[in-house]
């Protein structure tokens, strides 16, 4: 599967080199409405084991991915380039790290509620925000405008050219679906698929009407891409051209206008 392609531009870590910037020489910067789900940039979208990003300034003195070392880690690091991240005082484990941009994992053990959250960069902190927590915050990757990141079931990226069709079973990707049965190690580059506890909570909505929970043959995590989600659905066999699909997890829904290329 093509996966690690397709989760490298989702996660906003494609670039050429690492860019060296000069070291900064004051403490790092941001807010804690810069503190979002990656996938759909929103604040309020923070949950256990979800990929976030924090934006600021100087918060690293160059960029640097963690996609270089994990197939011989075997977890993602909590150290990139001297940057640490600390959520509810623990460090979080890093995907990306940039002096404007970091991408990290909000530890998978962690309950809904505040939490308590600050970055390093070589020794210098940053200002302590508090974050809120839910227990899911669901949101779909993009791959392209408006469209989301999803697959065939053979592996294959599903894009305008290589459209789905009804009837067809896909997969989209995201992040935000909270706790996971079993419960996956935080950072942990597992094999092991593991379905999402809150699955009789989920509502996936294709083109505004919900599938029949049937339709949903898989809620869980991606194996060896933490924090990462898939839901495996087979689309109805009567559906319009490049429907939305939205995620729902109790009062959680994710962002409208993200549609699926179909023919």
């Amino acid at each position: 599967m093509r996966i690690a392609l397709l989760s490298t531009a989702a996660l906003v870590v494609v670039s050429a080199a690492v860019a060296q910037s000069p070291a900064p020489t004051t403490e790092p910067s941001y807010s804690a409405a810069g503190i979002v789900n990656s996938a759909s940039n929103a604040p309020d979208a923070l949950a256990p084991n979800a990929i976030a990003t924090v934006y600021g300034t100087n918060l690293s003195y160059s960029t640097g991915s963690a996609f270089s070392i994990m197939p011989t880690a075997g977890a993602l690091p909590e150290e990139l380039h001297a940057v640490h991240v600390y959520v509810g005082g623990l460090p979080a484990p890093l995907y990306y790290v940039s002096p404007t941009q970091i991408n990290f994992l909000i530890r998978a053990d962690f309950r809904a509620g505040d939490v308590d959250f600050f970055t390093t960069h070589d020794g210098l902190a940053g200002p302590h925000v508090k974050l809120t927590l839910h227990d899911a915050g669901p949101a779909l990757y993009p791959w392209g405008p408006g469209m989301i990141a999803s697959t065939h079931a053979d592996g294959s990226i599903i894009t305008k050219d290589h459209p789905a069709h009804a009837g067809e079973t896909v997969v989209v990707y995201g992040t935000g679906l909270g706790k996971t049965d079993p419960q996956v190690e935080s950072g942990s580059i597992s094999m092991v698929a593991a379905q999402i506890q809150l699955l009789k909570e989920l509502e996936v909505l294709v083109a505004g009407t919900a599938l029949d929970s049937k339709s949903v043959q898989y809620a869980g995590v991606t194996p060896g891409l933490p924090g990462l989600y898939q839901v495996n659905l087979v689309l109805p066999k009567q559906v319009k051209v490049d429907p939305e699909i939205r995620i729902a997890i109790g009062s959680q829904v994710s962002p409208a206008g993200m549609k699926l290329p179909l023919r």
